[in-house]
C-alpha cells in the first residue's frame, strides 16, 4: 500500500511540474521576472526601495557627473534590490514656475510646468542608466508598477498637480509596498531650524510622522516651494508606517548607508502612541 501511495504522489508531482513548465512557456519574460522577484522578496533576499532624489541635487548647476554617480550607485543596488526612483525638478523647475507665476497663469499651470520639468530630469536619468532602467517614464503609479515587471530600475517625476515629488515618492512607496523610502536632499537631514540660515540649528536624528506634521503646519505649499516632505507625503508615511530616512544626497553613497541601516540623517520612526 505504501508503494502505491508513493507512486501516486510521484505521478501527481510530475503532472504538476509539467503544468508549471507549460505555464512558464506561455508567460513572457516580464511576467517570469515579476514572479521571480516576488519569490526572492518573499525569502527576504532583497528589498523594494523607493529613492527620492531632489532636483537640487542633480540640477543645482550644469553637472552631468552627478547623474553618472547616481547611475552607478543605483545600478549596483539593482543587482540585489528592486529600485524605484522619483526625481525632483530643482532650480530649472523653480525658474520656469516663477515665469508662469509672473504671467499670472495660476497655480495649476505652475504645477503642470513643474511636473514636465521633473519628467525631463527623469528622462536624463534614464539616459544615464541606459539598459539598467526601463526606458519610459511612468506618468502614474499603476504604470510604475507595471514597468517594474521588466526587472529594471524605474524612474519617474511628478504625477499630478498639487503633489510635490516628495509626495509622489511617499505615495509610490505605499502603492508598491516598498520596504524603505530614502529622501535624498541638499542637507544632512531634518533640523530644528533652517541650517542654511541658523548656525545653532541641530540635526534631528529621529522624528515621528506626527511630529513632522506639527512642524510643517502653516508652511507654504505652492508649486516649487516644498521643503522636505509636504503634508501629503507625511500623511502617507504615517498611514503606511513606512520606514523613511532623510539624508544628504550630495554624496550618493548615503543612499547605500541608509538602506544598510547605518546611523545617518533623520529617520522617521513610528509614533510613540502607535
Amino acid at each position: 500500500m505504501f508503494f502505491v501511495v508513493k507512486a501516486i504522489l510521484i505521478i501527481i508531482t510530475i503532472n504538476t511540474t509539467r503544468k508549471i513548465l507549460k505555464i512558464l512557456k506561455i508567460m513572457n519574460f516580464q511576467m517570469k521576472k515579476y514572479y521571480f522577484i516576488k519569490l526572492i522578496k518573499s525569502l527576504g533576499e532583497f528589498m523594494r526601495i523607493v529613492a527620492a532624489i531632489g532636483g537640487s541635487i542633480l540640477i543645482k548647476e550644469y553637472n552631468y557627473k552627478k547623474f553618472q554617480e547616481y547611475a552607478e550607485i543605483l545600478g549596483n543596488l539593482a543587482k540585489e534590490h528592486e529600485i524605484f526612483v522619483v526625481v525632483g525638478g530643482g532650480k530649472p523647475a523653480r525658474d520656469y514656475i516663477q515665469i508662469v507665476r509672473d504671467l499670472n497663469c495660476g497655480e495649476a499651470k505652475c504645477d503642470d510646468i513643474g511636473i514636465e520639468v521633473t519628467r525631463i530630469n527623469a528622462k536624463l536619468m534614464l539616459l544615464t542608466l541606459e539598459d539598467k532602467a526601463y526606458q519610459k517614464v511612468p506618468h502614474n503609479f499603476q504604470e510604475a508598477l507595471e514597468y517594474s515587471a521588466s526587472g529594471k530600475i524605474i524612474v519617474m517625476g511628478g504625477t499630478e498637480p498639487a503633489h510635490s515629488t516628495d509626495a509622489v515618492s511617499a505615495i509610490l512607496a505605499e502603492y508598491v509596498k516598498a520596504d524603505i523610502l530614502v529622501n535624498l536632499t541638499s542637507v544632512d537631514g531634518m533640523y530644528t531650524k533652517d541650517p542654511n540660515k541658523y548656525s545653532d540649528a541641530e540635526l534631528i536624528e529621529e522624528i515621528t510622522a506626527d511630529e513632522m506634521l506639527e512642524a510643517i503646519k502653516g508652511k507654504d505649499v505652492k508649486a516649487g516651494t516644498y521643503e522636505f516632505f509636504d503634508m501629503t507625503a507625511i500623511q502617507m508615511i504615517k498611514r503606511s508606517s513606512l520606514e523613511t530616512v532623510i539624508v544628504n544626497g550630495e554624496d550618493p553613497e548615503n543612499l547605500v548607508k541608509a538602506i544598510n541601516g547605518e546611523k545617518i540623517g533623520t529617520r522617521v520612526v513610528p509614533s510613540k502612541n502607535s
